[in-house]
């Protein structure tokens, strides 16, 4: 009989997928929904007062603290939730219903009770089963969730979600990717990190290093006028229009309890995350100015929700690659980079082929194929190392155990299970100005997903994300990748120097995890697949 049901759910989607297929809009386009905007007076909250004040005090700058530890970053999401006086707003990728998930859930639902106005947007691309958990809360009065781009099929099994990509891929492969907190229209969390256990450096299965920047003052309304652009699209799609169970206020109350449960219960990493949000820092140490703020002018850069039509010029609108890759195009002495994905193409292998004809030393850290999390987009990598190492770009790769923790987010405890991965996003300029933000160096996120991010003129923050970046390069967490020329004159090779043990190791294989993992991903760089990784 469940065969049976699963069938006829596989007929359904061919079905819907075969109709839809040259469909623009995604389903339930035409549900009615109302348009909303950012907070117009955040300077009537008691935040609100405060950065208005320290912003003309600053010359009309923002402020600025980068998070580079994953659990900061999860207890400052949950205690800017706590003190939200009138709107939330949150845009991720990735929302899953994990310990760390269900507890921001938690917040969520505590905020509105108190009155606060919440929006949440969340992409469609890569929901897994028990995501779904937020979407409870579309009972209460004062939450609204919209879902972005979203397929027809709602339910978790992947050849499902295949088939019906598989007939409508030109919508559904274009992807919302931002990852942004808003609070009271007056200060937000932005970065790398999307909402689960792994991006908060938490769980031993996996570890995604990442950074978030909580920034307050002037910037958050510009950051606030991207959330409002994107909420009121039509890609947009309220999660009721998608949903066949009406809005169930038992299912909400029901939910209310079991997430008042497991914030008594839940504990990670042998620490009670609970009482550490309750202790408030590090929030009320960057409200209080115990852990300072960085003052600074900024740029918001962030692609149109419509990136797609304004690439092929069908509309105006914002192209967020182009302006990192000018501030890249105009350093003058360096370019520092990290990003877990690195598949240039040739827009980027010509940023790096003029930036090294007049002297620029680039310096990359990207992924190993042994911390690796995603295969696919390893397999675009490698064909692009010999060629930048031959134009004197520095390549190092992450390792997946590291034999130093300074810099790396995470505690001692937690890095000795060895699934160290890259998440972060982070351009350093000349060690004068940074970009911090959702966007790799990648054709995904050129073309196929929209990204927002920041350009700090600072150099105080500058010169931490370059300590970083050194800390993390060391050759006891990384893999320098180098070339060893070949003596029959043909082609050099590529050898990977790191240190183990005290000791310097070179590798003339590339360290994976095993040799399956090595042959599968050899086999992906034998396709053309660069447009979509």
């Amino acid at each position: 009989m469940v065969m049976i049901d699963r069938l006829r759910s596989l007929l359904v989607v061919l079905i819907v997928a075969l109709v839809s297929g040259c469909a623009s809009l995604p389903p339930g386009s035409s549900f009615l929904k109302t348009t909303s905007l950012a907070l117009p007076h955040p300077e009537q909250t008691r935040l609100g007062h405060q950065f208005e004040r320290a912003a003309r005090e600053h010359y009309g700058n923002s402020g600025f603290r980068i998070i580079p530890v994953g659990a900061d970053g999860f207890l400052t999401r949950m205690q800017m939730m706590h003190v939200a006086e009138k709107t939330l707003d949150l845009q991720y990728f990735i929302f899953h219903g994990d310990d760390t998930g269900r507890l921001l859930t938690g917040a969520v639902l505590r905020a509105a009770d108190r009155g606060v106005r919440v929006r949440v947007l969340i992409d469609d691309g890569e929901t897994e089963a028990g995501d779904e958990q937020i979407t409870a809360l579309k009972a209460h009065p004062l939450i609204e969730i919209r879902i972005f781009n979203p397929f027809a099929y709602r339910g978790h099994i992947t050849l499902f979600r295949a088939v019906e990509f598989a007939f409508n891929s030109a919508r559904l492969d274009y992807r919302m990717h931002n990852k942004l907190l808003v609070v009271d229209n007056v200060m937000a969390l932005i970065g790398g990190r999307n909402i689960g256990d792994q991006y908060f450096q938490i769980d031993p299965d996996s570890q995604f290093a990442d950074d978030d920047v909580f920034a307050a003052g002037p910037i958050a309304q510009q950051l606030s006028a991207t959330f409002d652009e994107f909420w009121n699209n039509a890609l947009s799609i309220p999660v009721q229009a998608l949903s066949r169970e009406g809005s169930s206020r038992t299912a909400l109350s029901t939910h209310r309890e079991e997430l008042n449960e497991e914030s008594r219960q839940s504990k990670a990493d042998g620490i009670d995350y609970v009482n550490r949000v309750a202790a408030g820092e590090p929030f009320n140490g960057m409200i209080s100015g115990r852990l300072p703020l960085v003052w600074a002018h900024a740029q918001v850069v962030s692609d149109s929700p419509d990136k797609k039509k304004v690439e092929n010029g069908a509309m105006v609108g914002r192209l967020m690659h182009r302006s990192v890759a000018n501030a890249a195009g105009a350093v003058q002495s360096e370019l520092l980079m990290v990003t877990p994905y690195l598949i240039p193409g040739k827009e980027g292998m010509q940023l790096f082929k003029d930036l090294r004809q007049r002297n620029i030393r680039v310096r990359i850290l990207s992924s190993s194929l042994e911390s690796s999390t995603v295969e696919l987009a390893q397999s675009g990598y490698m064909p692009y190392r010999l060629p930048l190492l031959e134009k004197g770009v520095e390549l190092y790769e992450i390792r997946s155990l590291l034999g130093d923790t300074r810099g790396s987010g995470q505690t001692t405890a937690i890095s000795r299970y060895g699934n160290y991965s890259l998440h972060a996003k982070l351009f350093v300029f000349d060690r004068q100005r940074l970009f911090i933000g959702s966007m790799n160096f990648d054709q995904r996120s050129m073309h196929l997903n929209t990204e927002i991010g920041l350009i700090i003129d600072s150099p105080e923050l500058a010169q931490q994300v370059a300590a970083r970046f050194e800390a993390m390069v060391q050759p006891v967490n990384s893999y320098k990748l180098t070339l060893r020329p070949n003596q029959s004159g043909r082609s050099p090779t590529l050898v990977w120097r790191t240190q183990e043990d005290g000791k310097d190791i070179v590798y003339d294989t590339e360290p994976a995890r095993s040799d399956w993992q090595r042959f599968k991903v050899n086999i992906l760089s034998l396709l053309p697949l660069d447009k979509e990784l």
